[in-house]
């Protein structure tokens, strides 16, 4: 049996504290609700339903039993736009642009590579008290983003393009790693979509985690993606 956003949203409003929709969606209403829920009880006010959350909002629930849109909201809502593309031709798509201004970010274009745009939307809905880089748009920005921790799922992953010092690169979060090492990374702009992809582990530079989310307890995951398989990209 899981825990999931629905349990979470409706033990809000039994208490008093509005998420909105009942719909699993972990939006606006219902982070303003847990960070609502947390200063009325005396938590830690950083809108992640964690294991002391959980305890008062939920009694007697097995924290083991938390989906993913609660303990790393950043890297579900990563996995909610799987699939979403860049507009081919002249336009583009709205919904990346909405990021952009969400961000306050000049950004028209969606041709413009956008994997930097697409962390920054992902961790910055989900963490409104979250800092975020400088320049969200740029990938290799993320080397210093947050802390530094080791390769897991949800961390914010950084790689080098072209060379290690032309400053071009790529960001995205780890969701696992093959046999020899590779990781398996979900972020933007990979091949014109929100999509996985394999990365080479020698292109690699950072592994960072927000500050204001629950702390990095994982570790690697072996994990294959159908689709992915060993295809790496080179």
């Amino acid at each position: 049996m899981t825990t999931n956003l629905l349990d979470v949203q409706e033990a809000l409003q039994a208490k008093g504290f509005d998420p909105g929709p009942i719909d699993g969606v972990r939006g606006r209403k219902t982070i303003a609700a847990i960070l609502a829920f947390q200063s009325a009880t005396g938590l830690m006010p950083d809108g992640i339903v964690g294991r002391q959350t959980l305890a008062k909002l939920i009694p007697g629930t097995d924290p083991a039993t938390l989906t993913l849109a609660s303990t790393i909201p950043w890297l579900a809502e990563a996995h909610r736009l799987l699939g979403l593309k860049e507009d081919t031709g002249a336009g583009s798509n709205q919904q990346i642009l909405q990021w952009a201004r969400d961000l306050h970010i000049a950004y028209d274009d969606d041709d413009v590579p956008w994997c930097g745009l697409f962390v920054g939307h992902c961790v910055a809905s989900q963490l409104p008290r979250e800092p975020l880089v400088r320049n969200p748009l740029g990938a290799r920005s993320y080397e210093t983003f947050g802390k530094k921790v080791a390769p897991q799922p949800g961390a914010i992953m950084v790689f080098w393009r072209e060379s290690e010092d032309s400053g071009k690169g790529h960001v995205g979060f780890y969701v696992g790693e093959d046999q020899v090492g590779d990781f398996l990374i979900l972020g933007g702009n990979q091949g014109n979509a929100v999509s996985i992809i394999g990365k080479p582990r020698a292109r690699f530079l950072a592994a960072r985690w927000p500050i204001t989310a629950l702390p990095a307890t994982g570790g690697p995951v072996l994990a294959q993606v159908p689709g992915v398989g060993n295809q790496v990209e080179v």
